[in-house]
């Protein structure tokens, strides 16, 4: 289990350093100009501070799998976190694979220009990719605190499989316009 958490925690550091780049204002990788720079700086300095906390909670989780008390809480917010990012990815990385091949038009309201293709490239090869190795890791550590051997432990994995199929297919329903806007997070 420590070995999982660390490397969830060094996951989201890295990708938190990633997003403090661009806060601080580097462009390189950059697939476009923002409209609003400052805005841009923002968003990604929010960014940038809530995957700092997203590295920080794994470490901080290892005490407290120690208390039995603790443990549906820790496996609740390990099935969150785990649920979002794998289906934050999938729906993502669906969306830009449609995107390259001409079959849906992705809006970027926050950018003066934008080179569409590399904005693709660039979620559907890096941040995407993250999104769902992070959410397995997650899995992993409640996994591997002892999920393995509780009598409850198909009924978690059933659940996240459901919940992330059941968010997957809202996503890209709103995604290709067949529902509403549906923006979670």
């Amino acid at each position: 289990m420590r070995w999982v958490s660390r490397a969830a925690a060094a996951w989201a550091l890295a990708y938190a350093l990633y997003r403090a780049y661009y806060a601080a204002g580097g462009t390189v990788g950059m697939f476009g100009v923002p409209a609003s720079e400052a805005q841009w700086r923002l968003i990604n300095g929010v960014g940038a501070a809530i995957l700092l906390a997203g590295a920080v909670t794994p470490l901080a989780m290892l005490a407290a799998w120690r208390r039995p008390s603790l443990r549906p809480a820790l496996l609740a917010l390990c099935w969150v976190v785990t649920v979002a990012c794998v289906m934050h990815a999938v729906v993502d990385m669906t969306e830009r694979v449609l995107s390259l091949t001409g079959l849906l038009t992705l809006h970027y309201p926050y950018w003066s220009s934008v080179d569409r293709r590399q904005a693709d490239l660039q979620d559907l090869l890096f941040n995407e990719p993250w999104f769902l190795i992070e959410g397995l890791l997650w899995g992993a550590i409640a996994w591997s605190a002892g999920l393995r051997r509780a009598p409850r432990a198909r009924r978690w994995l059933a659940s996240a499989l459901v919940a992330v199929l059941a968010l997957t297919v809202a996503g890209l329903l709103s995604a290709t316009g067949v529902i509403g806007k549906l923006i979670i997070g």
